[in-house]
């Protein structure tokens, strides 16, 4: 089991970890990280293991064959720690944080635009919501208004948790018709913007809206009779 230290706080860039195993695949598997794995929409994090032998660049990290064991995946060409190996692990942390301000920012959109959520995605630059939606009509200005608003008040974005039970009680926390909650260990994390949203959301989150800066409407598409995609991406051509 790897303990994920992201979960608790999504502003640690760096810890200490132990190599655990090496898998047949070259995967690095740490007691502890830092690095997040692919998953709701959100990819996983680049960075680098430092250890006495020198640097280990990731080139991406995903969960092992449970969600209880994440791996760390080298870049091609790596030579790779042995188990046991003390490490210090640094994540690409310009990117994640631009990771957190769009995943934010759907969180965000999805308050806006209040229809069940049929998938997802959330890059460095931009990100998109698909949304079942009966009518069309949707003008892209008046939606990047709104997000910006909220954003613009710099709402507390927080978390706490509920048991599995409190969630099947409530199944209207639940907005992603394609993403399940993450369970698996009799709580569920819920990511609150205060006043705004709460929803079930294992990603990395900034603590306050103010921090996501203007977005804009890219483009807004039909992917069938009740499913409209929205993206957003950070307005100002604001590039990584």
């Amino acid at each position: 089991m790897t303990e994920q230290l992201f979960r608790d706080d999504s502003y640690l860039a760096s810890c200490e970890a132990t190599v655990v195993a090496v898998n047949d695949r070259g995967g690095i598997v740490l007691d502890r990280t830092v690095f997040y794995p692919t998953g709701g929409g959100q990819p996983g994090d680049r960075g680098t293991l430092e250890t006495a032998a020198g640097p280990v660049d990731i080139a991406t990290t995903v969960y092992g064959e449970d969600k209880s064991e994440i791996v760390h995946v080298p870049a091609e060409g790596q030579a790779l720690p042995t188990p046991g190996t003390k490490v210090t692990c640094r994540i690409d942390w310009e990117r994640r944080h631009r990771l957190m301000r769009m995943h934010t920012a759907l969180h965000l959109l999805s308050a806006v635009l209040p229809y069940p959520v049929t998938g997802g995605q959330i890059g460095e630059d931009e990100g998109r919501l698909d949304f079942d939606i009966p009518d069309a009509g949707l003008d892209k200005d008046e939606i990047a208004a709104a997000v910006n608003r909220l954003a613009d008040e710099g709402r507390t974005v927080g978390m706490r948790f509920i048991t599995d039970a409190e969630l099947d009680a409530d199944p209207g926390l639940v907005k992603t018709m394609s993403v399940k909650p993450p369970r698996g260990t009799g709580r569920v994390r819920l990511i609150e913007v205060d006043g705004a949203d709460l929803q079930p959301c294992g990603g990395t989150h900034v603590r306050s809206t103010a921090e996501i800066g203007p977005i804009e409407v890219a483009k807004i598409e039909k992917k069938g009779r009740q499913n409209r995609r929205v993206r957003i991406r950070f307005a100002g051509g604001e590039a990584a």
